[in-house]
């Protein structure tokens, strides 16, 4: 299986990172009974990280799409695995600069990943 495929993969947990930390990352215990009206109740850290894994899951559907269509298409594999290693790490910085609270870098992360994806569609010829 080639890189790109397996960074599906790994884009599709990556959101589970931050997860993790809204639900563990600040005081009071976690409430399973209503954990999304819970979640919004979070502030500082715990906040971000909600916001950043509903992110994380809005961006998934894109990535894996031109991953798969740059691959059916037959694109040359070693840039469909480049493009799709640019996303995760662009995904990892989201995070991170989410975490952070950098807005600015947050962005341009974000933008750096989103062109990734449209990088995939254009190598595949779809666009």
């Amino acid at each position: 299986m080639s890189i790109a495929l397996w960074s599906i993969l790994i884009a599709g947990l990556l959101p589970y990172i931050a997860t993790g930390i809204a639900k563990f990352g600040g005081p009071g215990s976690y409430d399973n009974r209503d954990p999304r009206a819970w979640l919004e109740q979070r502030q500082g850290l715990a906040r971000r990280a909600d916001s950043a894994q509903k992110n994380g899951f809005e961006a998934f559907p894109l990535f894996a799409a031109a991953v798969l269509v740059a691959t059916w298409q037959h694109a040359p594999q070693a840039r469909i695995d480049g493009l799709a290693l640019a996303f995760i790490g662009a995904r990892l910085g989201y995070l991170v600069c989410y975490l952070a609270d950098w807005p600015l870098a947050r962005s341009v992360v974000w933008t750096l990943g989103w062109a990734a994806c449209v990088g995939l569609f254009l190598i595949a010829g779809v666009v």
